[in-house]
């Protein structure tokens, strides 16, 4: 055996314990879903389930005590958690890709940050303009708002995103004429959180408040360069690999970025809800009789083939985005960078799939019938959580209009790409 294949073994044996150990907390977040959405959080015995299984800490760098999976793992994880909760499994994939911020701090800084086992960071996206960043003696003076911090409640750092000032407030630029960015860490205490904002029909366990900051200040250590956020990849095809100074850990795993996971983990999110669903319509079907007749779901005709189509469409997309990402990984560590190509075949498939999964859950609640209308079964939250998860940009249609301008010659729009 030579050592690519003993690589190989080695990386199997770790995919698998994971995976097992995401699906041996299914039936604690199924059983307590109801609890993580009347909260709107994670409760205490949950989130010392996941700790103890360091579900937080997947894509942290060994250095620091994390697993550095590769992203195809993760998103099988994510996969087997939201089969139990999707709020968990939404919260778990925003703080692992904040936890890629790991790998441009200095050592020092990043033990503060992620030291304690249950240190878990969050972040949202920028409410505008005004969340800026002032070079002062020894760091910056922030001032901000981000909105969207999923996972923030039981999260001990923050992050802001900020355009980088002058003193006068004025956004600085590069020699392209780029705002310049930086994301600023600072304790969850340091902010002010806007704990009644998080007002919607779905996904509420996520807790995605909104915070901001005064005039804050934040060490230098705690300040790290744009390729750590979700702008970080706005390359074109032809664009020229940049050398990043700031990256300490050189794994092939921090040749990804947040978008990368925040891609293949919200489609993860919306795979495993409806796999649930399903899953939940299948035991309901073996004895479910239909209004007016002695036929039960599983014997008529049209459900068998309703049910056959929505395993087709999980099994299609789930096993498309598994392929992309062990072949991104592969390439990735071969070439040290990630190639446009597999940039765009990784949108499409993610967006793909969580409209997919929309169509499986809404398929299966159809199906239910009256029974799926009740608080208390498996249907009726599981249909507002994928309708949360698929009016998230990540879902948004407009990047199917992106990769076909790639595939038509065209240059296409690179934010989400």
């Amino acid at each position: 055996m030579n050592l690519t294949n003993i690589h190989a073994g080695v990386r199997a044996d770790i995919a698998h314990d994971w995976i097992a150990q995401a699906r041996a907390l299914t039936p604690l977040l199924d059983a307590a879903a109801p609890r993580i959405e009347a909260a709107q959080a994670l409760p205490a015995d949950v989130l010392e389930a996941l700790h103890e299984a360091k579900m937080f800490r997947m894509l942290l760098p060994h250095t620091y005590g994390g697993a550095e999976l590769d992203l195809a793992t993760f998103f099988q994880v994510i996969c087997a958690i939201a089969e139990g909760d999707a709020s968990t499994a939404w919260c778990m994939t925003q703080s692992s890709g904040c936890s890629l911020s790991a790998a441009y701090l200095a050592p020092r800084a990043a033990q503060a940050v992620f030291a304690d086992r249950a240190s878990v960071m969050a972040w949202g996206y920028s409410a505008g303009p005004q969340c800026r960043a002032i070079p002062v003696e020894g760091g910056w003076r922030v001032n901000g708002t981000w909105n969207f911090g999923s996972g923030n409640r039981h999260s001990t750092w923050l992050g802001g995103h900020c355009q980088q000032s002058d003193l006068a407030g004025a956004p600085l630029k590069d020699v392209n004429g780029q705002v310049l960015e930086r994301t600023m860490l600072f304790p969850r205490s340091a902010a002010k959180v806007q704990d009644d904002s998080w007002n919607v029909i779905g996904l509420r366990g996520t807790g995605s408040d909104s915070y901001s900051v005064s005039d804050l200040f934040v060490p230098a250590e705690h300040a790290l360069v744009a390729r750590a956020i979700g702008r970080d990849q706005h390359q074109a095809a032809d664009a020229r690999l940049e050398v990043e100074t700031e990256r300490r850990e050189q794994g092939t795993l921090y040749l990804f970025s947040p978008t990368n996971v925040y891609q293949s983990g919200f489609a993860a999110v919306a795979i495993g809800t409806a796999r649930a669903t399903l899953s939940a319509f299948i035991a309901l079907a073996r004895s479910k009789t239909t209004s007016g007749t002695n036929l039960t779901l599983r014997n008529d005709s049209w459900t068998q083939s309703r049910i056959a189509l929505s395993e087709a469409r999980l099994g299609s997309v789930q096993a498309w985005i598994l392929q992309i990402l062990r072949a991104m990984w592969q390439d990735c560590a071969a070439s040290g960078r990630i190639s446009f190509e597999d940039r765009i075949k990784l949108r499409l498939a993610a967006t793909y799939a969580i409209q997919e999964a929309r169509e499986v859950v809404e398929t299966s609640y159809a199906d239910a019938g009256a029974t799926a209308i009740f608080q208390g079964n498996p249907f009726e939250r599981r249909l507002r959580d994928i309708h949360a998860v698929s009016q998230q940009v990540q879902s948004s249609a407009a990047h199917f209009q992106s990769v076909g301008q790639h595939f038509l010659g065209l240059k296409p729009g690179l934010r989400f790409i």
